[in-house]
C-alpha cells in the first residue's frame, strides 16, 4: 500500500489540543504523546479519552445521564424485538438534604461516592449503573426475571442501610434508599420516557409509603400471536429465531424460506 501523502498526515502543532489535554491531565498517559507514538495513534487516544469522559459522572465514576439514556433506549428497542425481561430501577437517597445541611456538601459528596461504589458491587458486570441526577441513581438489569429483580433490589437496599460512611475522622453516617422499578413492556414498541415514568411512579410510591423500601411494578403478561411473532421474526433463520428465545417447535418455514409460527399464543 502506498505511503500516505503529506496532505493526509496529522500535524499536531496545527491542532488546538490544549483544552483536551487539560481535561485529560488527571491521567498523564492520556494527555501527552508517548515516545515513538504516531500522531494518528495519539489523536485517537485523546478522542477515546474524551468520549469516555463524556459518558462518566465526574464525582462517582459511574455512567452519567447521557450514558444511561443511551443504554435505556437500546434496551427498550431490544425488548420489543426479543421479549426479554429487563428491569429499570430508580434509587433515591432518603433525606439527603439533611446530610448536606448538617455535615456540609463535602460530606454529601462522600456519601454519593460511597453509595456509587456500593451499587456497583451489588450488581452484575452486564448491568448498567448510572448517576441519574443529584442524589438519584439508576440501574438497568437485562435478562432479569421478576423474582430475581426483587432480590437484587432488596440486596441493594439492605447493603446500603448497613453501610457506615465516614464523612470525617471521627464521624460516620448511615443512609437508606427508596427504590422504584418497572419492567420494559415485552413485545411492545414503547418509549424510554414512558418506561422511566412508570419506574418514577414506583419510586414516588416507595417514598410516600415511608422510605427505605422497594416498590416494583409487576410486568404484564402479554399474549403475542403467531402472526405478530411472524412480523417480528419473518426474515430470521432457525438459528437466529432460537437465539431470540423462540423454541424450535415454534418455528417453521414457508416455500420462500420465511419463518412461520405454528403456535397460537
Amino acid at each position: 500500500m502506498a505511503a500516505p501523502t503529506d496532505s493526509r498526515l496529522i500535524e499536531l502543532h496545527a491542532l488546538q489540543l490544549d483544552d483536551a489535554r487539560a481535561l485529560l491531565e488527571h491521567d498523564a498517559k492520556n494527555s501527552r504523546q508517548e515516545a515513538g507514538e504516531s500522531p494518528t495513534a495519539y489523536v485517537q487516544r485523546v478522542l477515546d479519552g474524551l468520549c469516555e469522559l463524556s459518558l462518566k459522572d465526574p464525582l462517582t465514576g459511574l455512567g452519567n445521564r447521557r450514558h444511561f439514556r443511551s443504554v435505556l433506549e437500546r434496551s427498550i428497542e431490544a425488548v420489543a424485538r426479543s421479549g426479554d425481561s429487563v428491569l429499570l430501577l430508580l434509587l433515591d437517597i432518603d433525606h439527603f438534604k439533611i446530610i448536606n445541611d448538617t455535615h456540609g456538601h463535602l460530606a454529601g459528596d462522600q456519601v454519593l461516592q460511597a453509595i456509587a461504589g456500593c451499587l456497583a458491587g451489588c450488581v452484575r458486570p452486564m448491568d448498567t449503573v448510572a448517576r441519574y441526577g443529584g442524589e438519584e441513581f439508576a440501574v438497568i438489569l437485562p435478562n432479569c426475571r421478576p423474582l430475581f429483580g426483587r432480590a437484587v433490589a432488596e440486596r441493594i437496599r439492605q447493603t446500603v442501610e448497613s453501610l457506615p460512611i465516614a464523612v470525617a475522622p471521627l464521624l460516620s453516617v448511615q443512609v437508606t434508599l427508596s427504590i422504584g422499578g418497572a419492567y420494559a413492556p415485552e413485545w411492545v414498541r414503547s418509549t424510554a420516557d414512558l418506561w422511566l415514568e412508570r419506574a418514577d411512579q414506583q419510586l414516588y410510591r416507595a417514598k410516600s409509603e415511608g422510605r427505605n423500601r422497594i416498590s416494583l411494578e409487576q410486568p404484564q403478561e402479554l399474549s403475542v400471536s403467531a402472526e405478530e411473532k411472524g412480523l417480528l421474526f419473518g426474515q430470521l433463520g432457525p438459528d437466529e429465531a432460537a437465539a431470540t428465545g423462540m423454541a424450535p417447535g415454534d418455528v417453521s418455514h414457508d416455500a420462500q424460506g420465511n419463518v412461520t409460527n405454528r403456535v397460537n399464543a
